[in-house]
């Protein structure tokens, strides 16, 4: 897959792209003061950025994980396959251990996998080539089924809407059209003279900087508003939907998202405003019951303690610092996915829909 990098206000980027053997990919730690782009040759190096969110967002980090075995694979001894093979095994688990809640990350892996173990003991160049079309498969997937689910999703978004949303769902996180981000641009995009709030998203400000940055660039007209003040936002009757973004959807609907994202799911329910969630189904995961079943990530307490850099708390101050929470799913209107909007019950509209890809 040969994408060029954003340029312009109209482009819509890809946050990842593969050429000539190097991932490339935009660094989201240096947005919104730099644009970008790393270029990386090794899994580790993957897996760090990862780690570090220089790419996140669950189909972006899916579709890295995937090139990231496919660079294991080039760095072993291309004249035997078994060599390959132990290569990009390796390099799944590295990649595997970077981040553990998104199920996007899981599937592309599984995806690679997959593509080991077909073909048998095919010629070194047949399993190379193998590995590169199967990434190459995943990346396309994901454009494409982000593409349709942000179509799905202007039945959710009124002429004239308030919308408010958390963290970042926007192509950053998703290629090229994003989920949650990706309905509102495509909304405003359609002449639905739509507002956006958006979080800032303590304690990294996806939302300040990187949704800020993307809506800006679209021309949408937002505002950045603290967390805390989403609440009242809803009292004065200021927002009309909630719509966000999701990182591993439950068999019985409850969802992981960035911490925060349950707090404004019952702050929804209590004035009465829908909230949605907007995901593929590749996020979906039949395997895991309930949201209590999720792994949640815990992430350095230096990100609680500084902002921007410089510390904010006393050094050592005792943190909590979960990545994600869990939004049940009584608390969801709906779930906005490529196959259209999903309604309640989750147990049956998600099995349906995804019971045999999921």
């Amino acid at each position: 897959m040969n994408c060029d990098p954003p340029s312009g206000r109209d482009a819509r980027p890809d946050t990842v792209f593969f050429r000539d053997g190097i991932l490339h990919m935009i660094d989201q730690t240096s947005l919104p003061v730099e644009l970008r782009v790393l270029s990386l040759e090794k899994p580790v190096e993957v897996a760090d950025a990862i780690s570090r969110l220089a790419v996140r967002g669950a189909m972006a980090i899916g579709v890295a994980g995937a090139y990231g075995v496919l660079l294991g694979a080039l760095a072993a001894d291309t004249s035997r396959s078994d060599e390959i093979r132990a290569a990009a095994r390796d390099a799944v688990r590295v990649i595997a251990a970077s981040r553990p809640t998104a199920r996007n990350l899981f599937w592309a892996l599984e995806g690679m996998e997959q593509a080991l173990e077909e073909g048998g003991d095919d010629a070194p160049a047949a399993l190379l080539e193998r590995l590169h079309r199967r990434a190459d498969e995943i990346a396309e997937d994901t454009i494409e089924t982000n593409k349709k689910l942000v179509e799905a999703g202007q039945e959710v978004v009124p002429d004239g809407a308030n919308a408010l949303t958390h963290c970042n769902s926007g192509a950053l996180a998703a290629l090229r059209y994003g989920t949650a981000v990706g309905v509102l641009i495509e909304a405003y995009r359609r002449g639905g003279g739509i507002h956006v709030y958006a979080c800032e998203t303590r304690p990294l400000l996806q939302g300040a900087r990187l949704t800020a940055w993307e809506l800006g660039r679209e021309g949408v007209p937002y505002t950045l508003i603290p967390d805390g003040s989403a609440g009242f936002l809803m009292q004065q009757g200021r927002v009309d939907l909630v719509i966000t973004g999701a990182d591993r959807i439950a068999a019985n609907g409850d969802t992981a998202n960035k911490i925060g994202t349950y707090s404004l799911a019952v702050l929804a329910e209590a004035h009465g405003i829908p909230f949605y969630i907007a995901a593929p189904g590749s996020t979906v995961d039949l395997r895991t019951p309930t949201g209590s079943d999720i792994v949640i990530e815990e992430r350095d307490a230096d990100e609680v303690r500084t902002c921007g850099g410089h510390r904010t708390a006393p050094e050592g101050a005792p943190v909590y610092n979960p990545a994600f929470d869990v939004t049940p799913a009584a608390y969801i209107t709906g779930i906005v996915t490529e196959l259209g909007v999903l309604r309640p019950p989750y147990e049956e509209s998600l099995k349906l829909s995804f019971g045999r890809d999921a």
